[in-house]
């Protein structure tokens, strides 16, 4: 099973090597002006399987390590539990959509005004990042803490 893996992921390297090479040499001018548009669909194609192929082997994997070891199944809930609150209460809570910027008019895209919806939603994505950075740094700082007293 490795060596087909490798093989695989060899292939499907040289093509996007092959691609790379050939969107390259077409230049960007040709490239937007769409004569050379076609050079860019298979690049994209081969992405789009790779994305495909690392979901399915994601999705494959999870559920086989479920049934080979069905106490982790607690702490993944846990996980995805606590993940769903944070962007719970970044949304329903934390973001406003109101603020002044919306206010001012400075988000724009083009000629278009984001909605309040939208506004809110960037702003709770935004918060619930900045959650998770700081739940992220708070935990690498116990942790090397722990690791450094139990020495």
């Amino acid at each position: 099973m490795h060596k087909i893996l490798k093989i695989v992921a060899a292939i499907v390297g040289v093509l996007g090597i092959v691609f790379l090479v050939r969107i390259i040499s077409a230049g960007d001018d040709a490239i937007k002006s769409g004569e050379k548009a076609g050079l860019v669909d298979p690049m994209a194609y081969v992405a789009y399987a790779i994305l495909a192929a690392a979901v399915v082997a994601v999705v494959i994997f999870i559920f086989r390590n479920i049934l080979i070891n069905p106490s982790g199944l607690k702490n993944t809930l846990i996980g995805v539990g606590a993940f769903a609150a944070v962007l719970l209460v970044s949304y329903f809570v934390l973001a406003t959509g109101e603020d002044e910027s919306f206010k001012l008019g400075l988000y724009k895209s083009g000629d278009e005004m984001a909605t309040a919806g939208q506004s809110k939603l960037v702003g709770g994505g935004l918060i619930a990042f900045y959650i998770l950075i700081v739940v992220a740094a708070i935990s690498m700082i116990f942790s090397g803490v722990k690791k450094v007293l139990s020495k």
